[in-house]
């Protein structure tokens, strides 16, 4: 352990955090295969911290489409690798990370011997193409840092990465055939019209430069590129795979396939030549740009200017090390491992999205300047606004408020005038529902976090939560719910809204904006006007004021809910807890609806058509493999029962999170259910992103040192911790008891240390107080 951490300090020396704690070698413990298998949707291959690079391994060319239907099997490629998969087809250099739907796998790249293929080829066929079989015990994933034998071709595979640059190494072994392809067709969730245009100039015999515009979740995505290698190739070409064009113009006079310097088409693959010797590295560093290609050479020449592959992949690992550091653990080693692989997929992003000069595409397709702040994307809003965010408020104040700006600049930019739903490239994508940027904003300004003009954040919260046309809002304003037979997923989106709106209130209340404070107050309790007493759920409601008469509480299919069914959904009402609970019977009896969410028996019948849950992750009817239950277990804290939420939680995280490739009960959703962990793992919850509140729970930890920006530490500590031991008996805080099921965000981020006694059975009196 000594030696690890001196390695990294001496790599990276200006690395220190409060009270110049020395850096720990924590990238030991995190595994990128967790997640890889099933339905965690994860990666394993190598970045860096919110970087614009994520240079990894698709496994297969699965299309989105078969014979012009929706290809559910593409489904578990939305992160280009799925673990059980026997060949690996190339390293692309674009991922996202736990989606549920997805994009990108841009610039592939497959290094290759023997005689030239430019077919990918198929899985049960590795030799018809250019891809090839690998074993797992060839392969290592780490941090920054990922490398497999290539068995087919004989060659060793390493890649890393910086924040825009992916290096490639490949190990060949002697031949007079080597062969690097470049793929410009590939894609995740690809199909025949996926990729409008490519674009490619050869400009010497080490230098390549261009761009790739596609059509997909994001409509219209163009992504430069320029590619350099360590050696110069001695031969080139490339071919086209699309129909013949009617309009050739005069560029047909040309031989275009063959060592000639540009070429374009929507459907191209290219190759690049060599001769090698045993052993010989050939490395290729490839740097993205989202504005041009002057633009990605200044980015490589920024970030690696050298051909030195360990010197980049050890800067990424202490750049990571440097962003683990920010929570320093002590706990078994499973959990460990857990931890810190879950602080690992909660930086991964929003990612970075702009070259080195500030300069990036904004949704107008104009290019535009980030000034002061650096420019993010990938904003997977209905997912993350739930923990990742309020996460980062602790963790990463400064890249939150950076990420808070780059959502003002979409405003900005939107023809719209809204706020992103789900944005990614300079596209808004209107994946899900609701308008979640603004309990990310709300959630800044309420915990004093907001280093943005708060008054022109609400604003363009207000202007989003008033765009009639946006997904049903019309009714929703009108008539005080979204009727099921005007807009789908009605009592969701109802819902959601609601508390949208509290957000808006909170924030309106706190900048001394009484109008609209009350305004979004009355539209915060619209969650009342989708709740039938009679059923005691949240029900489907019809224009003419009726409920949906076929209505099963157990369906997640055509109820009015989205990746979700009433039992689950009907508990969200984050806001406004106590009045939920009232509403719903009150304390006791809601207690007791609680506890059998979590004991009964939810048949695969009533989610065998939703994609997003599986039974992997469900315990009872309770799904925490879907974002919409996860503040449930914490509502106990609301009843006179708040030891229970301490018991379900311990139980979630021991059965939704392992230390395997299938150790995640459900899509990683760009960090939510990794930050869900972390929260959860230390003992507290933002249940309501646009509180200053926390509900406290029982820690999975020993202890932890949260290492904060402000140069301050807030210490987590448990007493008689043991497995069994899920139950607090006490509560210190600063030393002095307390009992109450909260912490506030000033009490973490002012330092200082909580101190939690631990029990095999609970104390029913304490942690009594309301909330």
């Amino acid at each position: 352990m000594k030696k690890l951490v001196l390695g990294v300090l001496l790599l990276s020396p200006v690395i220190t955090f409060a009270q110049s704690k020395p850096i720990q070698n924590l990238t030991k413990y995190v595994n990128p295969m967790i997640g890889t298998a099933k339905m965690g949707h994860t990666y394993p291959g190598a970045t860096v911290p919110f970087g614009m690079v994520q240079l990894s391994p698709d496994t297969d060319t699965i299309p989105y489409e078969v014979n012009g239907k929706y290809n559910k099997d593409v489904y578990k490629y939305c992160a280009g690798y799925q673990h059980d998969d026997k060949t690996i087809v190339g390293f692309s250099h674009t991922h996202f990370s736990g989606t549920g739907h997805s994009d990108l796998g841009d610039f592939l790249i497959a290094p290759t011997t023997g005689k030239l293929q430019l077919n990918p080829g198929t899985e049960d066929k590795p030799e018809s193409g250019y891809r090839s079989a690998f074993s797992h015990a060839n392969e290592l994933a780490e941090p920054a840092y990922y490398k497999v034998k290539l068995d087919d071709h004989n060659i060793l595979a390493e890649l890393t990465a910086s924040n825009r640059v992916g290096m490639h190494q490949y190990t060949f072994p002697k031949s007079d055939e080597a062969h690097i392809i470049l793929d410009l067709m590939a894609g995740i969730y690809n199909y025949d019209d996926k990729t409008t245009w490519t674009f490619v100039r050869v400009e010497n015999d080490t230098l390549i430069t261009g761009y790739r515009q596609t059509n997909g979740w994001a409509r219209t995505r163009t992504m430069y590129f320029a590619m350099a290698f360590s050696k110069p190739f001695y031969q080139y070409g490339n071919k086209d795979y699309s129909e013949a064009q009617v309009y050739k113009g005069f560029w047909r006079k040309f031989d275009q396939t063959k060592n000639f310097p540009e070429f374009a088409g929507k459907k191209l693959r290219a190759y690049f030549d060599f001769k090698t010797e045993e052993g010989e590295k050939i490395k290729i560093k490839f740097a993205l740009s989202p504005v041009s290609t002057e633009g990605a050479l200044a980015n490589m020449q920024a970030e690696i200017p050298h051909w030195d592959f360990e010197r980049v992949k050890r800067e990424g690992q202490a750049a990571w090390n440097k962003e683990l550091n920010k929570v320093v653990v002590d706990a078994g080693k499973d959990d460990l491992v857990n931890f810190y692989t879950a602080m690992y997929h909660s930086f991964l992003g929003p990612t970075t999205y702009m070259d080195v000069d500030g300069k990036y595409r904004g949704l107008d397709m104009n290019v535009h300047q980030a000034d002061g702040f650096t420019n993010f994307t990938s904003f997977s809003l209905w997912d993350t606004y739930r923990a990742l965010h309020p996460l980062f408020s602790i963790l990463q104040p400064a890249r939150n408020n950076d990420m808070v700006k780059s959502m003002l600049a979409h405003y900005d930019q939107s023809v719209h005038k809204m706020l992103p739903v789900w944005s990614h490239h300079a596209n808004e994508n209107w994946c899900m529902i609701g308008y979640h940027a603004v309990p990310v904003i709300a959630d800044m300004v309420m915990k004093g976090e907001a280093k943005f003009d708060a008054n022109r954040a609400l604003d363009a919260s207000i202007q989003t939560a008033r765009t009639r046309y946006y997904d049903g809002l019309e009714y929703y304003m009108q008539m005080g719910y979204v009727p099921e037979d005007k807009n789908g997923s009605s009592v969701s989106k109802t819902l959601e809204y609601a508390y949208d709106d509290w957000c808006i209130a909170q924030m309106a209340k706190k900048l001394n904006r009484q109008d609209i404070y009350e305004e979004f107050s009355k539209r915060s309790q619209n969650y009342k006007n989708v709740y039938d007493a009679k059923s005691g759920y949240m029900r489907p409601k019809l224009s003419d004021g009726t409920w949906k008469k076929e209505f099963d509480p157990l369906d997640t299919h055509g109820q009015g809910f989205i990746e979700g069914n009433s039992w689950n959904y009907s508990l969200y009402v984050p806001h406004e807890p106590a009045q939920m609970i009232a509403m719903m019977g009150g304390k006791k009896r809601f207690a007791q609806h609680l506890d059998s969410l979590f004991t009964m028996d939810l048949p695969d019948k009533y989610f065998e058509n939703t994609e997003d849950i599986s039974r992997d992750g469900i315990i009872g009817n309770y799904v925490h493999g879907n974002e919409p239950s996860h503040h449930v277990a914490y509502l106990y804290n609301w009843t006179d029962q708040p030891w229970k939420t301490q018991e379900r939680t311990r139980m979630v995280l021991k059965a939704m999170y392992k230390p395997t490739v299938d150790g995640l009960g459900g899509n990683d959703d760009f960090g939510q259910m990794s930050a869900w962990y972390i929260f959860s793992a230390l003992g507290f919850y933002p249940v309501a992103p646009g509180s200053d509140h926390y509900a406290l729970t029982s820690p999975a930890i020993k202890s932890a040192s949260i290492n904060l920006e402000n140069g301050k530490t807030f210490t987590i500590e448990t007493k008689n911790q043991k497995n069994n031991n899920v139950f607090i008996q006490k509560l210190e805080l600063n030393g002095r008891a307390i009992n109450r099921t909260y912490i506030t965000h000033d009490e973490i981020v002012s330092g200082g240390k909580i101190t939690f006694y631990m029990d095999s059975k609970p104390n029913k009196k304490l942690m009594t107080v309301e909330p």
